[in-house]
């Protein structure tokens, strides 16, 4: 039997959405075993004072199989 777990991360880039989420899934798997895949739940954008986009962030869930 198989049994997975899912854990909700939040990650920023200062670059893109796409950058947050490779970011993500790196980071992802140097701390998890077995990381299988990653729903994005959420996008997100901070503002700076010049009305610039100043860091993109997401939200993903990331699913990991555990192991004996």
């Amino acid at each position: 039997m198989t049994v997975a777990k899912v854990t909700e991360i939040k990650i920023s880039s200062p670059k893109s959405f796409d950058d947050a989420i490779k970011e993500g899934i790196a980071r992802a798997h140097k701390t998890l075993k077995n990381v299988k895949s990653a729903w994005v739940k959420d996008f997100e954008v901070t503002v700076d004072d010049k009305g610039q986009i100043a860091e993109y962030r997401i939200l993903m869930k990331v699913t990991f199989i555990l192991t004996d």
